[in-house]
């Protein structure tokens, strides 16, 4: 959560550099570092799913090793 947060701070700031410059470099950086978040979200998504299929629980209460 908190990469999540500090790539969308860089975000903000990009979109607001590339604004008062006048130019697109800032809203390109914008776009490729939206394309590594999704890509964050989907291989976390991916792990969660993989868990679940192994051990019928994503609760790490139910869980005392991964490798099982």
């Amino acid at each position: 959560m908190s990469l999540e947060l500090m790539l969308n701070g860089i975000n903000l700031a990009l979109v607001n550099f590339s604004r008062t410059a006048l130019n697109l470099d800032g809203s390109i950086f914008v776009f490729f570092i939206m394309t590594v978040a999704a890509a964050e979200v989907a291989v976390g998504l991916a792990l969660l799913v993989a868990l679940y299929k192994k051990r019928k629980s994503v609760f790490t209460d139910d869980m005392n090793l991964i490798a099982n």
